[in-house]
């Protein structure tokens, strides 16, 4: 059941992402999303490929705050991310 929730949280990140919908979301709401990814990395404590994946999602959650993402880096990270999410579900 863990593992579908967190795969719920990839989703939802993955489609924020690749839709490019920072820009309009609350800075708060952005806080809290990178939080999660970068706790969500600490979990796989960064020794395979997807706590690097979010890690660095969470990160470009939280540097979206102050600077602007090229789109192609949110899709690209979007992608994994969604990736990631469908295959804790199966």
């Amino acid at each position: 059941m863990l593992v579908k929730g967190l795969g719920l949280i990839d989703v939802i990140m993955g489609i924020i992402l690749i839709f490019g919908i920072m820009s309009i979301l609350p800075k708060q709401f952005l806080i809290i999303c990178g939080i999660i990814l970068l706790a969500k990395s600490s979990l796989g404590m960064l020794m395979d490929f997807a706590s690097w994946i979010d890690f660095i999602s969470g990160l470009i959650f939280l540097l979206s705050i102050l600077i602007p993402i090229p789109g192609f880096i949110g899709i690209i990270l979007g992608i994994l991310l969604l990736q990631k999410g469908f295959f804790s579900f199966l």
